[in-house]
């Protein structure tokens, strides 16, 4: 069975639901940043066991073992060779043809129009946690093959902003080895109101605004361009957005952001982070709650992540890689399954229940099961179709070797042991 283009639900948000279920187990430890590290070193230490114990002609090893770091861990130099390969991939031209997609105009862009051409397929469905995975790998690929970058893809550690706030960390400060910051200030704005969809049952969720808005002010990205959407971008006071001419007509704007640290301390903190990894003994559970159970309330770590910075694109579940942060959130988002993952990954890595769901967005319309046997398709971004194999497909960057469709092998990679590693 292949993954096909199927019509899902036309949704003002995605995952703005929440993760959490009102009956879930409260986490009670007074230290959760301690147990989420104890959880990465566990995480860590299976997947070195599971690559030495490989055997045939495996090419990967933990000797060729790449690390994925947290931004804050990388020097100022590191730092500035990524944000050097973001804007080299962003002044490449893009493989997408301008018929069919005449916003694209970079390289950066082509990642961009994958994820709005199939957003309602890789949303809530089986293949969530593992097409976002692979595009986060092969993004990084595109830094690297491209662009000559030798680093790897970095993560944003959300629980750390949950504590310090947001323009403490060295991602948000709008200094020049930052992501850029905030947004310029716009006073007064009401709340964000999501899911207010006319004929739904489910509640609306109400968060507020935060301390930007408009178009970032400082930092690398202070002069890029959004190229595409907005598809549904949700606004202050409970409108959403979209461009007339299409979600991929080209629509040249700034990048604006509204950092809230009352979202990030809310919903993507360290407790929730936790009970999201140590709860649920299934990946439907585990991916649906990390996306938000809807009618609960919560939106969860990925809505969480994703409004904490806000603004354009980034309020916009379809065009959201369009803000070159979503890559270090998502980076964090495949580190927290990795966590999951490798507490049991006989189970969670190597069976068949290592995916669960259908392939269209909550079941809308009703599909198959996602399986081991799917393929993707990541279009001109990064074709030709493969098959995704989810026993091979690497445990959060472990060093497991892949192999994908048309002999592509994947690199050894592996996500940080601690929460600033």
């Amino acid at each position: 069975m292949h993954l096909t283009h199927l019509s899902a639900l036309a949704i003002q948000a995605l995952s703005f639901v929440a993760a959490t279920s009102p009956t879930e187990r409260p986490v009670k430890v007074a230290d959760p940043f301690a147990q989420l590290d104890d959880l990465a070193k566990v995480a860590y230490q299976r997947s070195e066991a599971e690559t030495k114990s490989q055997k045939g002609g495996n090419t990967c090893n933990w000797k060729n073992v790449k690390i994925r770091r947290e931004w804050g861990a990388l020097t100022k130099p590191e730092r500035r060779k990524y944000i050097a390969a973001v804007k080299c991939l962003q002044s490449k031209p893009a493989r997408y043809p301008a018929s069919l997609v005449p916003g694209a105009k970079s390289r950066f862009d082509d990642f961009v129009a994958v994820h709005i051409n199939q957003t309602q397929t890789i949303h809530y469905t089986g293949n969530f946690l593992g097409w976002h995975r692979y595009f986060t790998w092969l993004y990084e690929q595109a830094l690297q093959l491209e662009c000559g970058y030798t680093g790897t893809q970095p993560y944003w550690d959300w629980t750390k902003t949950a504590v310090t706030g947001l323009a403490a960390s060295p991602i948000w400060d709008g200094s020049d080895t930052s992501m850029s910051g905030n947004g310029a200030f716009i006073p007064n704005q009401a709340d964000i109101v999501l899911g207010n969809i006319p004929g739904s049952d489910l509640p609306p969720v109400y968060l507020p605004a935060g301390t930007g808005g408009g178009c970032i002010t400082s930092g690398p990205f202070v002069n890029m361009t959004v190229n595409m959407g907005p598809v549904s971008l949700a606004l202050p006071g409970g409108a959403t957005v979209s461009n007339p001419d299409g979600p991929l007509a080209y629509n040249p704007r700034c990048l604006k952001r509204d950092l809230t640290d009352a979202i990030n301390s809310a919903f993507s903190n360290a407790t929730a982070t936790l009970a999201l990894v140590t709860q649920p003994s299934t990946v439907a559970d585990f991916q649906m709650r990390m996306q938000g159970i809807p009618g609960t309330g919560n939106i969860g770590v990925h809505g969480g992540g994703h409004y904490t910075f806000g603004g354009d694109p980034g309020r916009d579940v379809f065009v959201s890689p369009g803000d070159p942060a979503f890559y270090l959130l998502h980076g964090n988002i495949d580190r927290t399954w990795w966590t999951w993952q490798m507490q049991d990954p006989a189970t969670r890595v190597h069976s068949d229940a290592a995916v669960g769901g259908t392939v269209t967005f909550l079941d809308n319309s009703p599909s198959a099961n996602a399986t081991a046997e799917d393929w993707v398709d990541y279009e001109y971004a990064a074709g030709p179709a493969r098959k995704l194999d989810w026993k091979e497909l690497p445990a959060g960057r472990t060093a497991i070797q892949f192999t994908i469709g048309s002999g592509m092998t994947g690199r050894c990679t592996i996500d940080g042991v601690h929460t600033g590693a």
